[in-house]
């Protein structure tokens, strides 16, 4: 198991970077081998992703979210992982988001690229992307603002 932390300051408004994080159907716009999430309902998504030449399908389900502090899930099947996000307001228009991952690597290809430090770089490079997205947009595209506590 191993574990990837990434942060990054994105000149938006802390409401505004929270928002667009909760739309997970946008993430294969910045994060990379993501092929297509979907949103199946307020906490469930299924996701497909491309790694080189595998092409892998989970389910994940959200397990705690409370709009503008904090969203974290875990997979349900497919490879293991669970992580959180959570923004931070440095001032009316810079939020810092921290992305901590905990990932298990399956199978070979996977294994060697964890070891190689592919899987660090594949999320910081996504995070990267996210406040190249957000900072290009006039406004996030859309909100989701439940809240989720998790039983």
């Amino acid at each position: 198991m191993s574990t990837i932390t990434a942060s990054t300051e994105v000149k938006v408004p802390l409401r505004t970077a929270y928002n667009q994080w909760t739309q997970f159907e946008s993430f294969p716009a910045f994060m990379e081998g993501v092929e297509r999430i979907d949103q199946l309902d307020p906490t469930h998504t299924h996701w497909t992703v491309k790694i080189g030449p595998v092409e892998r399908e989970f389910d994940a389900t959200i397990t705690e979210q409370h709009p503008d502090e904090r969203v974290a899930w875990h997979s349900d099947n497919g490879p293991k992982h669970a992580g959180v996000v959570t923004f931070h307001r440095i001032d009316d228009n810079t939020t810092r988001v921290i992305t901590q991952m905990d990932i298990d690597p399956e199978g070979f290809l996977e294994n060697v690229g964890d070891k190689l430090g592919v899987l660090d770089h594949r999320v910081k490079g996504d995070l990267r992307r996210f406040k190249e997205y957000i900072e290009d947009q006039p406004h996030e595209t859309g909100a989701w603002r439940g809240d989720v506590q998790h039983p």
